[in-house]
């Protein structure tokens, strides 16, 4: 075995697999393989909050295993995610094996296609010292915050659940807006809408076509959302609309051009799954992951979708061209637009 390739996921490392075939062996950590450990707080705040990592006994056989073919190996890739995650992994992993990450080969990809992997191996990188930083300071924080916050949910709301760097932010928010409506004081108010269809003014006129219609004006003057404070006042202005007549003034009509949406980053897969589907942050997350590494189309694994946790809208250009191949062969060159391109509005994407 000349080259070693080192995944997150056992999926990925199988898809990946069937892309390189012999002269590499394509192995998986099955995600973090050195953490924070669970039964302290392991950060020490009095010298710069350097974190304690230690391997967790349920990944210490996972580790000899890697260990052993990364000293058979000639070149090690690391191919984790392309996130702050994946770079501590691919660090912690280097840490491990005793590499130096100025000479470790990173790799990363954006979608599991053959031309993206072989691409990658073309291109790699040292370990990206930043993200790391980044990532540690994540952890860090969450343990700081969660190790004395998740204790007092399990006492007050349930046992399990954790909450770190983002859920005490999203506790403070629910405590805030729990006291504002125990503090709000309701104020009555009526709104008065009227049914209507046209008036027929002879037998062949079939049109019934019923709409409902909002009073807006009294005496000329617009009426606000409180302008109505009670039901006497409502019924007041009831007795002196219901004998009048009605008539249409005026009808606008518009033109209005509909884009497109952007491509999904993480946040807006996520609602768009939740709105149509009731699918929970978690499970859209796992389904996803699962269409990232790969599924079987046609006898063959391929990744179906880029890489998911991200705030970039690019797709990959293969992608693009393909569909836009597929549009002019099925349905005619005018359908074709050549595809859209977007610009991400995070300057980090």
């Amino acid at each position: 075995m000349s080259n070693l390739v080192i995944v997150e996921s056992p999926t990925k490392a199988k898809t990946i697999t069937k892309f390189l075939g012999k002269g590499y062996k394509i192995e998986s950590s099955f995600g973090h393989i050195r953490d924070l450990p669970r039964s302290k707080l392991g950060v020490d705040v009095e010298h710069n909050f350097a974190p304690e990592y230690e391997v967790p006994k349920d990944k210490q056989a996972k580790l000899t295993a890697l260990k052993k073919l990364a000293a058979k190996a000639e070149t090690i890739y690391f191919a984790t995610d392309e996130d702050r995650e994946g770079e501590a992994i691919a660090w912690h992993l280097s840490q491990l094996f005793k590499v130096d990450p100025k000479k470790a080969k990173r790799i990363v990809f954006h979608e599991i296609t053959e031309t993206a992997i072989k691409e990658a191996l073309k291109n790699p990188r040292g370990i990206d010292n930043d993200r790391v930083d980044a990532q540690q300071a994540r952890r860090v924080l969450d343990r700081l915050v969660g190790y004395k916050l998740s204790p007092f949910l399990w006492k007050k709301v349930v046992r399990g659940l954790s909450a770190g760097r983002v859920q005490s932010v999203a506790v403070r928010l629910i405590v805030e807006r729990e006291r504002e409506i125990e503090a709000f004081k309701p104020e009555e108010y009526w709104t008065i809408e009227g049914e209507f269809k046209k008036a027929q003014f002879d037998e062949s006129d079939q049109d019934e076509q019923v709409f409902t219609a909002k009073l807006a004006t009294k005496d000329g003057k617009s009426l606000n959302k409180m302008a109505i404070k009670n039901e006497k006042a409502s019924k007041e202005i009831m007795t002196a609309i219901k004998e009048a007549k009605y008539s249409v003034t005026d009808v606008e009509k518009k033109t209005s051009s509909k884009q497109p949406p952007a491509p999904f980053t993480t946040s807006t897969l996520q609602m768009e799954a939740n709105r149509r589907l009731g699918f929970s942050a978690k499970q859209t997350m796992m389904l996803a992951q699962r269409l990232y590494e790969g599924a079987e189309v046609n006898g063959e694994s391929v990744g179906l979708i880029t890489y998911m946790r991200t705030d970039s809208v690019n797709l990959a250009q293969q992608f693009k061209d393909n569909a836009n191949e597929f549009i002019k062969k099925t349905y005619g060159d005018e359908f074709a637009s050549g595809g859209r391109s977007h610009k991400g509005k995070s300057k980090l994407a």
